[in-house]
């Protein structure tokens, strides 16, 4: 599996885990499974909010996109992100936030 991260500004949190054909985001279990060599599903035949593309399946892979929401303290791999290629079964570990600032950190950085 290839996911392909599309970062938009959002506090929503988002989990992503994988066993086989099947994408469980926040929860929610997606199995493209049924997929053949050469199959799209297109973004409007999935209900879900976190599809930011198709669903191809070229050759074993499926090849996807999905939406990464970016807090207030988003890092520079949140903004840019690499696509994650080969992905094992189990939890996705997804690019980190910047540590939150602290109020004395915001209150430095104030103009006076």
């Amino acid at each position: 599996m290839i996911i392909s991260l599309s970062p938009f500004r959002s506090d929503d949190l988002l989990m992503l885990s994988k066993a086989g054909d099947v994408l469980t985001i926040n929860g929610e279990e997606f199995d493209f499974s049924r997929m053949v060599d050469g199959d799209t599903l297109p973004t409007g035949s999935i209900s879900s909010q976190w599809f930011g593309g198709p669903v191809n399946r070229i050759g074993t892979e499926l090849q996807l996109t999905i939406r990464l929401p970016l807090p207030i303290n988003y890092s520079e791999e949140q903004a840019y992100p690499v696509p994650l290629v080969n992905v094992q079964d189990g939890g996705i570990r997804l690019p980190q936030p910047l540590p939150p600032l602290t109020e004395a950190a915001t209150a430095q950085e104030a103009p006076q």
